[in-house]
């Protein structure tokens, strides 16, 4: 599901256009963004946590060079879904074929 179908699902849901959807989905996006950034974690009940994970300081290496360069330590953005929401994922009967898009995930999985 792309960006896209969330608001025409939401839109036929509620009857709401698409473009004010459009908007708040934006906005809620550049909210989470700019939290993160700020260093504070997003929180929302029943979905999961937009959260902050520390990644330590390594030795990587530049293949075309040849050369061991020094990686500092650095935060990412991470997503922790919600205990509800692993185990209503973990009962649900779907698999990986029924999805629509189940040839492009599956290449992904396999790329990976």
């Amino acid at each position: 599901m792309r960006k896209a179908d969330i608001v025409g699902s939401i839109a036929e849901k509620t009857g709401i256009p698409k473009v004010d959807i459009l908007v708040a989905l934006e906005t809620f996006f550049k909210e989470v963004k700019t939290s993160l950034i700020e260093g504070e974690p997003v929180y929302v009940r029943g979905f999961g946590s937009f959260i902050l994970k520390k990644r330590a300081a390594k030795i990587g290496r530049n293949i075309k060079k040849n050369v061991a360069v020094e990686i500092p330590e650095h935060f990412i953005p991470a997503f922790k879904p919600a205990k509800e929401f692993v185990q209503a994922v973990k009962d649900s009967k779907h698999e990986l074929a029924e999805h629509k898009d189940s040839e492009l995930i599956a290449h992904d999985l396999i790329k990976k």
